[in-house]
């Protein structure tokens, strides 16, 4: 806690947010970047690149800490995709591939609070051809800069089950701080899930993004397309 201050009757309150006022919603708009772009998730244009590219994975291990189970059928797939799409929040959006222009994987932008300027971004499924890719890091970075360069939010939201370690060290690599464990916060498959609670604040954004920048640059990759160096390097420059 910072910048604590006191009223008349000598109670801590927080620090004064001058002329804030309600944010916009985001809108369904294109994010375009160097590697990949965000369009608005769309069945009919998407439903058979995902499906193509999810079913390179040998099981469902990529699903264990979902809510929708990995697709069993085009058809059924197409429809669930359809009312994904529909959703107003979650705002969803497709992973395109700049370089094949296929769709690769699904982002969100969801739990919208405008009244104070909260958005958290999830419902993040990565195909096999997206993981540990550079699109992968540079959706997450367009997804901030719309939360907080184009709509002005205070605050950016990252949450998973706590015993994913694969998402909680993703959030840690990407500039998330860690905020604590909401116990028993879901039940989802039949099981508990406590929550691991992430957060990125408007003032700790200006150096992430410029992290971001630095790693996505092409110079910062070998000829084989490995990083030569990490964005918790790069934030610490």
């Amino acid at each position: 806690m910072t910048d604590v201050r006191t009223n008349a009757f000598g109670q801590p309150i927080g620090f004064p947010v001058d002329d804030w006022t309600e944010r916009v919603r985001p809108s369904r708009t294109p994010m375009v970047g160097r590697y990949c772009r965000l369009e608005p998730l769309d069945a009919e244009r998407h439903a058979a690149e995902l499906f193509e590219a999810y079913m390179e994975a040998p099981d469902e291990r990529d699903w264990t800490y979902l809510v929708p189970q990995k697709p069993t059928s085009l058809g059924s797939f197409r429809d669930f995709l359809a009312t994904e799409a529909r959703s107003e929040d979650p705002l969803r959006f497709a992973v395109i591939d700049i370089g094949s222009g296929r769709a690769v994987g699904r982002i969100a932008l969801m739990r919208i609070d405008t009244p104070n300027g909260v958005i958290e971004v999830g419902g993040i499924m990565y195909s096999r051809r997206l993981q540990r890719k550079p699109a992968g890091t540079e959706a997450i970075f367009l997804c901030a800069q719309r939360v907080f360069d184009e709509l002005g939010y205070r605050r950016f939201e990252w949450k998973c089950d706590a015993l994913n370690a694969a998402s909680r060290a993703a959030a840690l690599r990407y500039g998330f701080t860690f905020e604590g464990i909401f116990r028993q916060a879901m039940v989802y498959h039949d099981r508990n899930r406590d929550t691991a609670w992430y957060s990125m604040l408007d003032g700790e954004w200006p150096r992430a993004r410029r992290a971001f920048e630095r790693w996505l640059d092409p110079d910062n990759f070998d000829e084989q397309g490995r990083q030569r160096r990490s964005l918790a390097e790069l934030r610490e420059d």
